[in-house]
């Protein structure tokens, strides 16, 4: 298995002398397990358990002081107390009320003890079994999503490559080898189980089982989302058809070609998005901080992983025989890959991503995504290529956004460009002119934006 990123992240919660036990939420199969043991190999004593297992979930559900659970522990996996370090995983704690509620005791009675617990259904589970309650600061959160293109080098052995990239400064002697490796990434997509086997075989056409597995694993868990049949019935067929409507504006009221009503699709919808697998990306009509979500509008559907897309959408061939990932299929899978990769540059599980449009019946314009850097404030971001007069709906948002700059994503080398923007009235005159800043980056410093940002001084 190759290194996630998020294994500095565990590294820094481990380092806090204030740790709390940590909770990971991430989608199914995108690699938690795989994680925790790998971070596991720093520890002296490793313990884990999993509560989809009998034997395990009995040790949880017995009422007892968490020292004598945790001697327990001890004995069950034949290891002995020690005067070195101690990681203690319980996965799919979602199955024991009472091992949830005991997180709150190795807090206070046990702090030397490090423990981390994750559910792949953690988010639907919670809601249908009153019972289960997380203490409330008594535990601190992470997510883990797919693979980032950083994460793809190094699966790829490209790890020379892979750290030119991190340092957000890639020689223009490198770009048409790093955008054709970020244009296998954009095809294969980051689930873990897709890019190990690819990176040990490199044959596209063998990942179809992968990604058939991936998918009728999601349709097998549609039985503990919901108790209702008309619910697992609306689910099924979102996973089913809904991949064809990725990074579109969607209505609820008959979804892909569907008797569902909007009432139906909207709780099924959001049933998915708490188990990660999908995203409603609502938009803004705010050109300046705080970026607010109108919940009225229509949301876009984003999927977990582009590579999934692409297999369930059938549009794979597409990226076969495209240089610029905007000629494939209208420009989706260039901004469902950068928006991908946006989300991934972090393991916040608050993290969400919007996107612009303008409150106007007159105008149809829209932007790709607005990131708000914590550092460097609101970033407006579009996705294609062509000449700076044809962005027409970014130089909208200028006109009205106190932003000085811009970022557009695109398949060339960086440039730096200035752009004068007027608008002008029925008779010619210039009512309005503004200047800005243009930064054109290649699609693979997506997932490194904050530290393109911190380079360009802004």
């Amino acid at each position: 298995m190759f290194e996630r990123k998020a294994l500095n992240w565990l590294r820094s919660w481990r380092n806090n002398k204030d740790h709390k036990p940590l909770v990971i939420r991430g989608a199914r199969q995108v690699g938690k397990t795989s994680l925790v043991d790998m971070f596991a190999k720093e520890f002296d004593c490793y313990l884990r358990f999993n509560l989809d297992v009998e034997d395990d979930l009995r040790l949880f559900e017995k009422e007892m002081p968490v020292k004598d659970l945790y001697s327990l522990l001890l004995v069950m996996r034949n290891k002995a107390k020690n005067e070195g370090s101690t990681l203690i995983f319980i996965d799919e704690i979602q199955n024991s009320p009472l091992a949830i509620k005991m997180l709150r005791y190795f807090r206070e009675e046990l702090p030397e003890v490090y423990v981390i617990a994750a559910g792949s259904l953690l988010e639907t589970i919670l809601d249908k079994n009153k019972q289960i309650s997380f203490p409330v600061g008594r535990v601190e959160y992470m997510a883990l999503r797919p693979c980032t293109f950083e994460e793809f080098l190094g699966a790829m052995g490209e790890t020379g490559l892979q750290e030119i990239l991190c340092s957000a400064q890639v020689p223009e002697a490198l770009h048409t080898r790093m955008m054709s490796l970020f244009n296998k990434y954009s095809l294969i997509g980051g689930m873990p189980q897709a890019v190990a086997s690819y990176a040990e075989a490199e044959d596209i056409v063998a990942l179809d089982s992968t990604y058939q597995s991936l998918i009728a694993g999601y349709m097998d868990d549609v039985e503990k989302y919901t108790k209702s049949n008309t619910l697992r019935n609306v689910i099924r067929h979102i996973i089913t058809n809904g991949w064809s409507y990725a990074d579109e504006q969607i209505a609820f009221d008959h979804f892909a070609a569907s008797n569902y009503k909007s009432r139906e699709v909207g709780e099924a919808m959001r049933i998915l998005q708490k188990t990660m697998l999908l995203e409603l990306v609502y938009p803004s009509v705010e050109t300046n901080l705080p970026i607010v979500p109108d919940m009225k509008k229509r949301p876009r559907l984003m999927w977990l992983d582009t590579g999934l897309v692409n297999y369930a959408a059938g549009v794979q061939s597409e990226l076969y025989s495209v240089d610029d990932l905007n000629d494939a299929w209208r420009g989706k899978i260039a901004e469902h890959i950068v928006g991908q990769e946006l989300l991934g540059q972090n393991n916040l599980f608050l993290e969400k991503r919007t996107f612009w449009i303008r409150d106007s019946k007159n105008s149809q314009a829209e932007l790709d995504y607005l990131y708000n850097s914590r550092r460097y404030g609101l970033v407006p971001i579009e996705v294609k290529a062509g000449s700076n007069a044809h962005l027409k709906s970014l130089q909208e948002f200028m006109f009205d956004s106190r932003c000085k700059y811009a970022i557009r994503f695109w398949n060339k080398p960086e440039r730096k460009d200035v752009v004068h923007i007027e608008k002008k009235g029925s008779d010619g005159s210039i009512l309005k002119s503004k200047d800005y800043t243009l930064y054109s980056l290649p699609y693979y410093y997506a997932g490194q934006l904050e530290k393109v940002m911190e380079r360009i001084g802004k």
